[in-house]
C-alpha cells in the first residue's frame, strides 16, 4: 500500500514539473489577496492612465503621452524634452537599485506581485477558469480527444484571451498616440505604419507570454531568474520550508517520531511554476506565496501550527535568532546607500531644474561684417526652447565685450512646450584692444519670472 501511494505521489510531482502545461490549483489566502490586489491596482494604472486629460494654458491634452513625433513627454503638468534624458537615467538607476534592495531583502517579490509577466498570467488564468472550470476540469480537457465541447471551450477561451491582448495593446499604443485619435483611426483601418506593427506585435506578444508560455517564461526565459542568487546571502528572507521542523514526512498515522509535513503535495498543486518548494530554493521560485497559502490551510487542518513554509532566511532555518542580521549585510549597506544618494540626486536635479532652455549657433556663413560706423557685428541663432505649459516673453542681453549690445529686437515671445528658433546681431564698437575669437555671455530671462533665467557661453569674432 506505501508503494502505490509513493508512485501516486511520484506521478503527481512529475505531472505538475515535466508535463505539459501546469494548471495550477487555485488556494485562498493573504498571498492570493495581495497577488489580486496588485493586479487591480496596476492595471487600473495601465489601462486608465491613458485616458486621464489635463488642461494647461486653456487647452486640454492627454495627461500621460510620449509624444516621440514632436520629441516630448507629458506627464499631467510636466513637459520633458530630450534635454532631460539625465532624469529619466536616474529613474531607472533608482528603480534598479530598489529592486536589487527589495530581492536582497526577500528574494524576488516583484517577480510574485508585480511582474507584468505574473499579472497579465493570473488575468489570463482567471478567464480560462472561468470558461474550463478548475484546475482538474481543465486537466482533463486538455487531455481528452478533440471534440465539439473541447473545441467550442477552447475558442471562447482564446478569444477572450485575443480580445484582452488586443485592448492591452491600444492602451500600450495610446500612451504614444492619443487614444482618442487612436480609437477611431483603428476603426477606420488609418492606422500609421508603425502604429499598426505595435498594436500587432504588442497584441501577440501579450497573447503568445501570458496565455501560451506562461510558467516558461519564469523557468526558461527571464534573465533575472538567473542571477538573482547572486543578490542573496543567509539573511536574505526567501520563501522556504523548515526541514527541522517538517522532516520526517509521514501521514500521521503512524506512532512514530514524526515532522509535521504530511507530504499531501498541496504545495506542489499550488505553485505557478510546478517546482516543489521542499527541495530548497530554486531560481524557477517567484515568491508569490500561494505555497504558504496552501500549506497553512494543511496546518490548520491537522492542528499543527502554521509557517512550516514561510518567508525565512537561511539563518533562521539554521536555528539562529539574530533577528537583525539583515542590518549588518554589507550588499544591503552598499544597495541602501546607492538609493538614497540617486534619490537625493534626483531630487536636487528636478529642484534646480530650469524651465528655460538654450542653444547658441553662430553664423558659419560669415564670420564677422564690419558696419560703416565701424562697429563689427557677428550674427547668431538662439533656440529658446520653453519648457513651462504656459507661455513666456524672454529679453536677451549680451555680456563680455566693451560696449557689445544686442541690434535690434530683443525680446521674444514663446509658445508652451516649444522650441523657437530666433535670429540676433550682436555688435561692439571695437574700440579697445582686443582682437580675434573672444568669448562673450548671452542671458536670456523670462520677463516677470526672475527666477527663470539662464547664461549661455559663445564666441565673438573680432578683426
Amino acid at each position: 500500500m506505501s508503494q502505490t501511494v509513493s508512485k501516486i505521489r511520484e506521478a503527481k510531482l512529475e505531472l505538475y514539473q515535466k508535463k505539459g502545461k501546469i494548471h495550477a490549483k487555485t488556494v485562498d489566502g493573504p498571498f492570493k489577496h495581495l497577488r489580486w490586489a496588485m493586479v487591480w491596482i496596476t492595471q487600473i494604472i495601465f489601462y486608465g492612465a491613458c485616458w486621464l486629460n489635463w488642461e494647461s494654458n486653456g487647452t486640454v491634452r492627454q495627461a500621460i503621452l510620449f509624444d516621440i513625433a514632436h520629441e516630448k513627454l507629458y506627464l499631467f503638468g510636466l513637459v520633458l524634452w530630450p534635454q532631460d534624458a539625465l532624469l529619466l537615467a536616474f529613474v531607472l538607476i533608482i528603480a534598479a537599485t530598489t529592486l536589487f534592495l527589495v530581492t536582497a531583502l526577500a528574494g524576488r517579490l516583484f517577480c510574485g506581485f508585480a511582474c507584468p509577466q505574473t499579472v497579465y498570467t493570473e488575468i489570463f488564468i482567471w478567464i480560462e477558469a472561468k470558461v474550463e472550470g478548475d484546475h482538474l476540469a481543465r486537466l482533463r480537457l486538455d487531455q481528452n480527444p478533440m471534440s465539439g465541447r473541447k473545441l467550442l471551450l477552447k475558442s471562447i477561451k482564446h478569444a477572450l484571451w485575443v480580445a484582452l491582448a488586443g485592448w492591452t495593446a491600444i492602451s500600450f499604443v495610446g500612451y504614444f498616440t492619443p487614444i482618442r485619435e487612436l480609437l477611431p483611426s483603428i476603426a477606420g483601418f488609418q492606422t500609421g505604419p508603425w502604429e499598426a506593427f505595435w498594436l500587432i506585435f504588442y497584441g501577440l506578444f501579450t497573447y503568445v507570454q501570458a496565455g501560451l508560455a506562461r510558467e516558461a517564461v519564469c523557468q526558461h526565459m527571464c534573465p533575472y531568474s538567473r542571477f538573482q542568487g547572486v543578490m542573496f546571502d543567509p539573511a536574505t528572507r526567501n520563501i522556504a520550508y523548515d526541514r527541522l521542523r517538517g522532516e520526517p514526512r509521514n501521514n500521521r498515522r503512524e506512532a512514530v517520531s514524526r515532522g509535521d509535513c504530511i507530504d499531501c503535495g498541496i504545495c506542489v498543486q499550488v505553485c505557478p511554476t510546478g517546482i516543489d518548494i521542499r527541495d530548497g530554493l530554486q531560481y524557477q521560485c517567484i515568491n508569490c506565496g500561494l505555497c504558504i497559502d496552501g500549506c497553512n490551510q494543511v496546518m490548520d487542518k491537522i492542528g499543527a501550527p502554521r509557517g512550516l513554509i514561510r518567508f525565512a532566511s537561511e539563518n533562521e532555518l539554521a536555528g539562529q535568532t539574530t533577528s537583525d542580521a539583515w542590518l549588518r549585510s554589507p550588499r544591503i549597506a552598499v544597495y541602501a546607500t546607492f538609493l538614497v544618494v540617486f534619490s537625493a540626486w534626483s531630487i536636487n536635479l528636478i529642484s534646480q531644474r530650469s524651465l528655460l532652455r538654450v542653444d547658441v549657433l553662430r553664423d558659419r556663413g560669415a564670420l564677422l561684417r564690419e558696419t560703416a560706423e565701424g562697429h563689427i557685428e557677428n550674427a547668431y541663432t538662439l533656440k529658446l526652447m520653453n519648457l513651462d505649459d504656459v507661455p513666456h516673453e524672454y529679453h536677451v542681453a549680451v555680456s563680455g565685450l566693451p560696449g557689445i549690445q544686442v541690434i535690434g529686437a530683443d525680446r521674444f515671445a514663446v509658445e508652451p512646450g516649444s522650441i523657437k528658433p530666433v535670429s540676433l546681431t550682436v555688435a561692439t564698437s571695437n574700440e579697445g584692444s582686443q582682437s580675434g575669437i573672444q568669448p562673450i555671455r548671452f542671458e536670456i530671462k523670462a520677463i516677470g519670472v526672475p527666477a527663470t533665467r539662464i547664461e549661455e557661453k559663445s564666441a565673438f569674432a573680432l578683426p
